[in-house]
């Protein structure tokens, strides 16, 4: 299992065809969601995934402060392998990379809430009461340096 990191300026042709396949794939056609995919908000981001073989398995994108909030974020959370681990050891990879190339102290998230425990067992916590976004319930969760180790 190999992790990728790599600035949207970096990713080549079929880096970002993975990427995107696999973002219509869940967030489309799987959760039957149609929403705006491309939001102009990759340009700025980190883009983390798991690979397997040459296949994509899991990714996330992380965002800078003031991007889409004025924490850093991370957002596209997905796993095309569920329930093995991937996308908690992305989330710790993308918390990482927050903080190493954005110097971020907080990040937040909107999360779907049937995923909030995944989001808790790596120090997010919640902040805000359910809505829908596209038609999905979320929550908005905060992970903060001094609230990592609670």
């Amino acid at each position: 299992m190999e992790l990728n990191v790599k600035h949207y300026s970096c990713l080549d042709v079929y880096e970002l065809h993975k990427i995107y396949k696999a973002r219509v794939d869940v967030f489309v056609v799987e959760q039957n969601c149609p929403y705006p995919e491309l939001d102009g908000l990759d340009l700025d981001a980190y883009h983390l995934w798991l690979e397997d073989a040459g296949e994509l398995v899991a990714y996330l994108r992380v965002l800078p402060a003031g991007a889409k909030y004025k924490e850093a974020s991370i957002g596209r959370v997905l796993s095309l392998r569920r329930r093995e681990g991937h996308a908690r050891r992305l989330l710790k990879a993308g918390i990482s990379t927050a903080r190493e190339k954005f110097g971020a102290s907080a990040i937040r998230i909107e999360a779907q809430t049937y995923a909030a425990e995944l989001y808790r067992s790596v120090g997010f916590r919640q902040t805000s009461e359910e809505f829908l976004e596209d038609g999905i319930p979320h929550i908005e969760m905060l992970w903060k340096e001094d609230m990592a180790n609670e």
